[in-house]
């Protein structure tokens, strides 16, 4: 649930949705995810019980990155990333249960530590030993999960505007009560709408903005339409919510071993730029890359610029691993 700040950004778009402008903002030209034949990357399999979709794209012998959504979120939460990536790397991005074409099976109780299994389980089912991993918000609470459950599979870490350390804030049990209490209605205005906010830019803007998102209006329209579009109402989000808001992992994030790069857009108004630092300050191993005016999802935001930061970032911790390894066998 957005805080009082997203609502006042997003009545500022409401009003003039060009009264801000940033440079380097949204996809540069036409974006490659535009031509390409999804249908031939998406797959399904069943898992702890649920079914779930997921996308599988590029060279099979390519180091493999493991992309995770956040809440309320999906898959296309990585489209401006993942024909990137795919030159190179082999791409899993998944549909978590409960969210987007995954469907949550009736009794299936929804947790951090369950959804870092279900990620493991899809990796030990498609014969990935070790991993790179990419999580945003919900998402990097799950990364950083499995690179404490699971750490032999994690092998390097990408936490963007992760909500590690969102159970403490002091609005959380009541933003949970109050999910609870509008989900439903919330839910519907927002699917029976659709069609007008596509047709409407302001409303568009409106709808995106509270997903965290600074300067909606500046991304593509395609872009907007497909955010808008997969944005359904699903059953995990009030129980993913709930997980949230009941899982304290600070004291363990010592034990993460991988090498981590964290993002995080100085605007964000869902999960504060303070936690970065407070993170780096926790994590062994860790270094931080701020987006300025970028809010939540600096993926789609400045996509140019995550790509390249986190390309350069891979490259740097694969070498210092590669000359590590080489320096332990000559020893």
């Amino acid at each position: 649930m957005p805080p009082l700040s997203s609502w006042i950004q997003v009545a500022r778009t409401l009003v003039n949705p060009g009264e801000e402008s940033a440079a380097g903002y949204g996809a540069g030209g036409r974006s490659e995810w535009l031509d390409m034949n999804w249908s031939q990357y998406r797959h399904r399999i069943e898992i702890d019980g649920a079914e779930v979709e997921y996308i599988d794209m590029g060279p099979r012998d390519g180091d493999p990155i493991l992309w995770i959504h956040g809440l309320g979120a999906c898959w296309q939460t990585w489209l401006e990333n993942l024909p990137f990536f795919a030159r190179t790397h082999r791409c899993i991005a998944l549909d978590l249960p409960g969210f987007g074409q995954s469907p949550l099976p009736d009794g299936w109780d929804v947790s951090i530590e369950r959804y870092a299994g279900v990620v493991d389980a899809l990796c030990d089912r498609l014969g990935i030993e070790r991993t790179i991993v990419v999580g945003n918000s919900m998402g990097g609470f799950i990364g950083i999960a499995m690179a404490i459950h699971f750490g032999t599979r994690v092998d390097r870490l990408v936490l963007v505007s992760a909500a590690i350390f969102w159970q403490e804030y002091r609005r959380a049990q009541p933003l949970v009560a109050l999910a609870r209490t509008t989900d439903a209605s919330v839910g519907r205005a927002i699917v029976s709408g659709q069609p007008r906010m596509l047709k409407r830019p302001r409303l568009r803007a409106a709808a995106l903005g509270f997903g965290g998102i600074r300067y909606p209006h500046l991304l593509s329209r395609e872009l907007q339409a497909e955010l808008l579009l997969t944005a359904k109402r699903t059953r995990g989000f009030v129980p993913a919510l709930e997980a949230l808001a009941d899982y304290p992992l600070r004291e363990e994030l010592s034990q993460v071993e991988a090498p981590t790069l964290i993002v995080w857009g100085t605007h964000d108004t869902l999960v504060s730029v303070n936690h970065a630092h407070e993170l780096e300050s926790l994590l062994p191993n860790a270094r931080t890359a701020f987006f300025g005016r970028t809010g939540h999802v600096a993926m789609l935001e400045r996509p140019e610029r995550f790509n390249r930061v986190v390309s350069e970032f891979l490259a740097e911790s694969g070498r210092a691993d590669a000359q590590a390894a080489a320096a332990a066998s000559s020893g």
